[in-house]
């Protein structure tokens, strides 16, 4: 182990069985989840802002996204069959690797699901805001975006985020029902827009293919910098994982909600990339002296403010469309968004208090976070307080900023996935392994470099909020998972 206090793979499973949730949840489900989890703003809203930092290059950052998001999906799917617990990267890790980086990854996923979920929620806002707008009944300029956006409070992401809060409250089956809903709805919107995006696709649209170079090491912008932002675009399929022990047969039914939803996606993102590339063309805004304005910056608002650029716009697929003359299938497109993106939400926000709800059950936050509700069967208490958390973060920042905050904590998680398949590899060998990564000392290895050159490409924003975050949470426990957690009170 590389800290200390390491949890034995039995006694995760024991201890699920003594206090755990009703198992409800089928591979169509799981499948269903998974896709709703994946396909939202990271496709509806942030190719806008893969377009401000690659231009047509955006095309390559899906596929490197895709390919590295794969890598990981397939030693994920090991791991949840082996372990069908609630809590994702973070039970893996206390389970290969100790105590104390468990509770790192499992501070670092609050910045994967919370602060993606309020990346989502803005994401949503744009969507209903430019509908509400153009029947002449929008918000008060204020009240549309936060500080950062040329705004002042995102009152209906805001609103959106405490809504989705309610719906998990009330139940686990309920929302996974409705979240099938949603998806059709997401599915029939983007194969509508392929179909009319994709053959209108003209070759000059693509020049110059790399405006602003492949990037680099904490620049944020060129493909890597794309790659890495819209990496928060096939973000999700790992929250299949959080269901497991909501689920059915979790050492079949996991591995296909996993790998099943991320191929259905990239092939989704690869179509709906090259459509609004090929249509609209993809090219970033440069100030006066010809430097690339930074996504999410109040210069680029207000470089925006009288553009019809794709980079500037809070809806870039309904804007492809109406430049394109179709503007009532426009609307139609905008309106699934504004139905369908509360369903990532929802995975989102269901995820973040999975894992709450575990770290509560082996001691490290406190009991009361693990309290399931007597109807509703649910850990209602993490589930609002997760949900206000989540509002403010929407009310208040701009989408860009909070996606590459959001993938700084799940590539760190990724990597200590993949580490973990290949520790129990040769520590557990004898191990029952249902699903079992295909040629493992190439996929893990790959799937590890994958993530650091993905982390290493983000803003430079963003690995600064990380590295105080993770500060902040290892103070935490120090001051109390550290003598709480059921390993330490047992020794």
């Amino acid at each position: 182990m590389i800290f200390w206090r390491v949890k034995p793979l039995d006694q995760i499973l024991e201890n699920a069985e003594k206090k755990s949730l009703k198992r409800q949840l089928g591979a169509l489900q799981l499948t269903m989840l998974g896709i709703g989890a994946i396909i939202g703003t990271g496709i509806f809203v942030l190719t806008a802002e893969a377009a401000q930092k690659a231009g047509p290059g955006m095309m390559v950052a899906f596929v490197i996204a895709a390919v590295v998001c794969g890598l990981a999906a397939l030693a994920y799917a090991e791991l949840a069959s082996m372990v069908p617990v609630s809590g994702s990267a973070y039970t893996y890790t206390y389970a290969v690797l100790g105590e104390a980086l468990a509770w790192i990854v499992g501070w670092a996923l609050v910045l994967e699901y919370a602060v993606a979920a309020g990346a989502v929620a803005v994401g949503w806002s744009g969507y209903v805001n430019g509908l509400m707008n153009a029947a002449n009944m929008g918000l008060p300029a204020f009240l549309q975006t936060g500080p950062y956006d040329g705004g002042g409070f995102n009152l209906l992401a805001c609103l959106i985020s405490l809504v989705i809060t309610g719906l998990l409250v009330i139940g686990t089956s309920k929302s996974a029902w409705v979240n099938a809903v949603l998806v059709t709805i997401k599915i029939a919107a983007l194969i509508a827009f392929v179909v009319i995006a994709v053959p209108a696709a003209k070759a000059p649209n693509f020049e110059p293919f790399l405006p602003t170079g492949w990037g680099t090491p904490m620049g944020g912008i060129g493909v890597l910098g794309a790659a890495a932002s819209i990496f928060f675009a096939y973000v999700g399929f790992d929250a299949v994982s959080t269901a497991a022990e909501e689920t059915k047969n979790p050492n079949r039914n996991i591995p296909i909600g996993l790998i099943g939803s991320l191929a259905v996606c990239t092939v989704f993102y690869l179509l709906v990339g090259y459509g609004a590339v090929g249509a609209d063309g993809a090219q970033p805004m440069y100030d006066a002296a010809g430097t690339l304005l930074e996504p999410g910056s109040e210069a680029l608002a207000a470089a925006c403010a009288n553009s019809s650029m794709l980079v500037c716009s809070k809806e870039p697929l309904a804007h492809v469309l109406r430049s394109l003359d179709h503007n009532t299938v426009a609307y139609l497109v905008g309106m699934a968004a504004s139905l369908a993106l509360p369903s990532v939400i929802l995975m989102m926000i269901y995820g973040q208090t999975r894992i709450f709800f575990v770290m509560s059950r082996d001691g490290l936050l406190p009991a009361v976070c693990s309290k399931v509700h007597p109807t509703f069967h649910t850990p209602h208490i993490i589930t609002m307080l997760t949900g206000v958390v989540v509002s403010l973060f929407a009310a208040m920042f701009p989408v860009g900023i909070l996606a590459d905050v959001s993938n700084s904590g799940t590539l760190f998680a990724f990597i200590m996935v993949a580490i973990g398949v290949m520790i129990l590899r040769r520590t557990q060998p004898g191990r029952a392994r249902p699903f079992r990564t295909p040629l493992v000392w190439l996929v893990c290895p790959l799937a590890v470099a994958g993530c650091v050159l993905l982390f290493v490409n983000l803003s430079a924003k963003a690995l600064t909020v990380f590295a105080v975050w993770s500060v902040i949470g290892l103070a935490l426990y120090a001051a109390y998972g550290m003598r709480n957690s059921e390993l330490a009170r047992r020794q």
